[in-house]
C-alpha cells in the first residue's frame, strides 16, 4: 500500500491515493488540524471576496424578492440587514459553525454506523477529523470559484460562482428560485466527498466495500430525497 509519511503529503494525496492516507490518519490522528486548517481557510476567505465582491444593492434585491410577498416595513426591516459589513459577518461566522457542526455530526453517525465492527477502536474524535478529509475536494472547487470571481467583470453574480461544479452554477439557476440552495448543493464535490467515505469506512473498519458505501451514501440520500420531495410538493 502506498506509504504516507506526513499531513502536508496527505493533503496531496487524498485526492489520488486516498487509501493511504486514511491508514496515516487512522495512526496519526493529529494530522486532521491540517485539512481543517485548509478547508475553514479557504471557505472563510471566499466568503469574504465573495460578500466584498458582490453588488450589495443587486443582493439585497434578490434576497427580498425570494421571500415573496412582504409589507414595506418588513422590506425596509430585512433591506436594513443588508449592509456589507453585516452580511459579511454574518457569512463568517455562519460558515465557520456550520462547518463544524455539519462534520461534528457527521462524525456522531459514522461512529455510530460503526459501531457493530469487531475491529471497532475509532472513537468519535477519530471520526471528526476523518469528516474533514472527505471536505478537500472543496478546497479545489473553491479555488476553482474564487478564481473566477476574482475575473468576473460582473459584481451581480450569485454565490453559485464559488461552487462551479454544481447544477445551479452550470444551469444558471437564478438565486430567487426555490430550486436554487439544491441545485447549489449537487455538486462533484458531494461525489467525491462519498467516494472519500467510503474508501475511509473501508480503511477503517473491516466492513466490505458494498456496506462501507451504504453507511457513506444512506445519509445523503435520505437528506436529498427528502429534500426534492419536498421542493416537488411545494
Amino acid at each position: 500500500m502506498h506509504n504516507v509519511t506526513n499531513p502536508f503529503q496527505a493533503c496531496n494525496d487524498i485526492f489520488f491515493k486516498p487509501n493511504g492516507v486514511f491508514k496515516a490518519v487512522g495512526e496519526h490522528n493529529n494530522w486532521s488540524w491540517m485539512p481543517f486548517l485548509l478547508v475553514m481557510g479557504i471557505t472563510l476567505a471566499s466568503q469574504y471576496l465573495y460578500v466584498n465582491f458582490v453588488d450589495i444593492e443587486w443582493f439585497a434585491n434578490i434576497n427580498i424578492a425570494a421571500q415573496g410577498a412582504m409589507s414595506p416595513a418588513e422590506e425596509e426591516q430585512m433591506r436594513a440587514f443588508f449592509t456589507r459589513d453585516t452580511l459579511l459577518w454574518s457569512q463568517l461566522i455562519g460558515a465557520f459553525f456550520v462547518l463544524i457542526i455539519v462534520n461534528a455530526i457527521y462524525a456522531v453517525y459514522v461512529n455510530l454506523a460503526t459501531r457493530s465492527d469487531d475491529s471497532h477502536v475509532f472513537g468519535f474524535t477519530d471520526w471528526y477529523g476523518f469528516s474533514w478529509w472527505l471536505s478537500m475536494p472543496y478546497v479545489v472547487t473553491l479555488l476553482i470559484g474564487v478564481a473566477l470571481l476574482l475575473f468576473s467583470g460582473d459584481h451581480q453574480t450569485t454565490p453559485a460562482i464559488l461552487a462551479p461544479t454544481s447544477l445551479s452554477f452550470i444551469l444558471s439557476v437564478p438565486m430567487d428560485s426555490s430550486w436554487f440552495a439544491f441545485t447549489q448543493a449537487i455538486r462533484l464535490e458531494l461525489f467525491w466527498g462519498i467516494y472519500l467515505a467510503i474508501v475511509g469506512i473501508s480503511q477503517w473498519t473491516s466492513f466490505s466495500r458494498q456496506k462501507a458505501a451504504i453507511i457513506a451514501i444512506a445519509p445523503y440520500a435520505i437528506i436529498y430525497i427528502i429534500w426534492l420531495v419536498a421542493l416537488l410538493v411545494s
